[in-house]
């Protein structure tokens, strides 16, 4: 989920001093497959509007019980509906249409309907190559900085409770760094656990530079043995393939991988 959002952010138009959104945006996501639920949900973090289709009864009901979609209408005429308000409010939306996607595209061409941003091969029909002829930018799978390393953290107990002071630890530890990507990372931890739901009650997971993930991990020892936090934390590191677990406990005096 975290590399959909990376994707998509990184089409956002860079203001000097303000974090990168895409607020007013049109994301196409087609099918409503696992891809396609990604992006719809990396679609409500970055800010744009997003639609997704799919002929799919049961897929149209998961998404609306997960939180994936929070519409779901029966034709292009309620999307449209919807999407022009949400747009022009620079509001992230994610609409999923009860229709085939190849239904819902021919539609949007007859209509004029262009979205900004495009799902790698979702335009697979002739009626939605239109798109990408007209300026819509396809989205491609980002893949992290080479020198950036994968960086998780879940507690023993209390996520809800304990979680955000840790999020706070690591937006702290973000605004350190000076890597261009660094500057999408704080949206991307302020709101994954919203979108996210149940998926991210019980773990973070993050990019960063390895400088970060250390000093990550210093300042949450830290406070782990102020007492500001009161519970033992699981942090781990992945890098090249390599994973590391680090256990910090309110009885330990520091870290011990494993």
């Amino acid at each position: 989920m975290e590399r959909s959002y990376a994707s998509l952010i990184a089409h956002a138009d860079s203001c000097s001093g303000q974090e990168p959104e895409l607020g007013g945006r049109l994301l196409y996501v087609g099918e409503l497959d696992g891809e396609g639920r990604a992006l719809l949900v990396a679609g409500n973090i970055a800010g744009a509007a997003s639609l997704a289709a799919t002929a799919d009864t049961a897929a149209q009901k998961q998404a609306i019980r997960d939180g994936v979609a929070d519409f779901l209408v029966t034709s292009v005429d309620e999307v449209l509906r919807i999407l022009k308000n949400e747009i022009r409010m620079r509001a992230a939306v994610a609409v999923c249409v009860a229709l085939a996607p190849e239904a819902v595209e021919r539609e949007m061409v007859e209509r004029g309907v262009l979205p900004d941003l495009l799902r790698t091969g979702a335009a697979v029909a002739p009626e939605s190559v239109a798109f990408l002829s007209q300026g819509a930018r396809e989205i491609k799978l980002a893949a992290p900085e080479e020198s950036q390393i994968l960086l998780t953290w879940r507690v023993a107990a209390a996520p809800a409770h304990w979680l955000p002071k840790l999020d706070a630890i690591a937006l702290a530890c973000l605004s350190l760094e000076l890597s261009p990507a660094v500057s999408a990372a704080p949206r991307w931890l302020r709101l994954a656990p919203r979108y996210l739901g149940r998926l991210a009650q019980g773990v973070r997971v993050l990019f960063c530079e390895p400088e970060t993930a250390r000093e990550f991990i210093a300042r949450t020892q830290r406070a782990i043995d102020s007492g500001e936090i009161g519970v033992e934390v699981q942090v781990g590191l992945s890098e090249d393939g390599e994973a590391n677990v680090f256990h910090l406990s309110p009885s330990a005096a520091s870290g011990s991988a494993g």
